[in-house]
């Protein structure tokens, strides 16, 4: 009885069109009653209480780090570079995407501003060289979904106070993967231009290389910052979000001098803006993750799921299945906030490592920003590349299905994600 008014009233909210930080909060009230302990004031204080974290103060430095890298020009340098690299082979300008969409992850962590960044840079370029529209559009939105998952990344901030796991593990576990579901993309791409007869520009100069490596150098030092004071525990991660944020903003108005002092405050009003719809909606989801726990909701799931646990692999194939399907109708961010309260126990008694399951789970979460017809990215895309939202979904189809297989194939075999973790973070 408890699981349905759980699900009634948060999908019942809904669906009458409540924004999901409200439903969540109507879905907390919904089990309070139920259990017979409404209270306000217990409202109010987990309220509060859930976003008063110091590790989700890494969520609005990211944001403004990213907001000042589309904006300062470092995200412009970085395609740049790729450009020289490698935008002379056959389909030149998709390789540039997704090694740029790698480059751009390990600055942002953010999927709706690296695909931002790359729809208004290169889309333009790749429908002038000849490729199809929809597919350019596509492979975009594909590449901007490693956003979350190569550090730093939003989306394991979130995971990891939702979970209270270690972030810096869960960050230095999400490089490797990042690579998989890049070379995925990079396989799929070729294969479907390989005869293409476009002819691709000429192979830059040795000095064009040079030149290109030196502007975008002062952006490239912001990940190796990162990930060695994570690795060498200089900082936390809210902290590497806060170096993120001053360094980008040094870089883009001292170095660069590409962002106006005239435009920081709209900047930082930018980044406060999409920080307030998260914090409210982390705390929102908080309510009702105190909730659940009281409610003994996760108990009650592992109950359901019993002939499972005897099976981590067939467990976390289930895990998937069902992910995929609220990846198509909801967000990640709410995604995450919702099912790591109730799946996390279930996972630790079929003996799952927690750290494995969230590279998994927050893979999963990211391509839903991909999948029709919620997908916040296709959305992003069709907007900024100003292409029929139909259109981004029809060549969105290829990437996508590529991305999910890579993932269950390190579902089938867990030492892809597992060795090079615990390598990188002993």
């Amino acid at each position: 009885m408890t699981i349905a008014v759980f699900l009634v009233s948060l999908l019942g909210a809904m669906a009458i069109g409540i924004p999901i930080a409200f439903s969540l909060l109507l879905c907390g009230v919904a089990l309070m009653w139920h259990l017979d302990m409404f209270d306000a004031q217990i409202l109010a204080q987990n309220l509060i209480n859930g976003a008063d974290s110091f590790p989700l103060l890494a969520v609005p430095f990211f944001m403004l780090a990213g907001e000042i890298m589309n904006t300062g020009g470092l995200s412009k340098r970085i395609v740049d570079l790729a450009l020289t690299l490698v935008g002379h082979v056959r389909g030149g300008l998709g390789y540039v995407a997704i090694v740029a969409a790698c480059v751009l992850s390990a600055l942002s962590g953010s999927a709706v501003a690296d695909a931002a960044a790359l729809s208004a840079l290169l889309i333009p370029m790749m429908v002038a060289a000849g490729h199809d529209k929809a597919r350019s559009g596509g492979l975009i939105a594909a590449a901007g979904v490693i956003g979350p998952i190569i550090p730093p990344s939003i989306g394991f901030v979130i995971f990891g106070v939702a979970a209270n796991l270690s972030i810096s593990k869960l960050f230095l576990a999400g490089i490797f993967p990042g690579i998989l579901i890049a070379g995925a993309l990079w396989a799929t791409w070729w294969w479907l231009v390989r005869k293409e007869q476009i002819v691709p520009p000429p192979r830059r100069s040795r000095g064009e290389v040079w030149a290109a490596l030196r502007h975008a150098g002062w952006a490239l030092m912001l990940p190796l910052i990162i990930l060695v004071g994570l690795r060498f525990g200089v900082f936390t991660p809210t902290e590497a979000a806060v170096v993120a944020a001053v360094y980008s903003l040094f870089v883009a108005v001292v170095i660069y001098r590409e962002l106006k002092p005239s435009q920081i405050y709209g900047v930082f009003v930018t980044a406060a803006r999409t920080t307030g719809v998260v914090m409210f909606l982390v705390a929102a989801a908080l309510v009702s993750a105190w909730l659940i726990t009281v409610a003994d909701l996760p108990g009650k799931v592992v109950t359901l799921l019993e002939p499972f646990i005897g099976s981590p692999m067939l467990l976390m194939v289930m895990i998937m299945l069902l992910v995929i399907v609220v990846g198509t109708a909801m967000d990640m961010t709410p995604t995450i906030l919702i099912l790591t309260p109730v799946l996390m126990p279930v996972v630790k008694a079929a003996g799952i490592d927690p750290i494995y399951f969230g590279v998994l789970f927050i893979i999963n979460n990211s391509i839903g920003l991909v999948t029709p017809p919620v997908g916040t990215v296709l959305n992003v895309v069709a907007g900024v590349a100003r292409i029929r939202m139909d259109d981004v979904i029809r060549g969105v189809w290829p990437f996508m299905l590529a991305e999910f297989a890579m993932m269950f194939l390190m579902v089938a075999f867990p030492a892809l994600v597992i060795w090079p973790a615990r390598l990188l973070y002993g």
